[in-house]
């Protein structure tokens, strides 16, 4: 069983052509009602350096968010990099959905199952790709 911050990540991730596509052939969402955004906005990226760890200011990123509630009052939330704010309150929606028993089975299984195994292949294809780059200081230094 997946749980709330896995299926989170795995909709923040995710276009809005690919959450649409999979939402397609379901049967309609509850409406709901956007309690706050999408709006687009900077959150500080930290990074860690050094044998100790000592925390750093990396950059800034762009983020969109987005909160959404659904009949019943369940609320669901979004927080995603990039500017995309069809995608974040899709993936908000979703996340209100999930919350509910009802369509929890069905949206697991339909769409964050098939978002989750793509997301999983492509990084699998980029560690291959990098991995194949990899220098061996070992080697270089008996080729001499």
């Amino acid at each position: 069983m997946m749980t709330r911050p896995e299926w989170m990540a795995t909709l923040a991730r995710a276009s809005a052509e690919e959450l649409q596509g999979l939402l397609a052939p379901l049967a309609p969402l509850p409406a709901h009602r956007v309690i706050r955004g999408p709006e687009i906005g900077l959150t500080m990226l930290r990074g860690r350096a050094g044998g100790d760890g000592a925390a750093f200011n990396l950059g800034e990123a762009t983020i969109t968010r987005c909160s959404v509630s659904i009949e019943g009052g369940t609320l669901g939330h979004c927080w995603r990099l990039g500017r995309d704010r069809r995608a974040a309150e899709l993936a908000a929606l979703l996340d209100a959905c999930l919350q509910r028993p009802e369509w929890q089975a069905v949206l697991l299984a339909e769409i964050v199952a098939p978002l989750r195994e793509r997301q999983q292949a492509a990084a699998a294809l980029t560690a291959r790709r990098a991995a194949a780059t990899e220098v061996r200081f070992a080697t270089l230094a008996t080729m001499r």
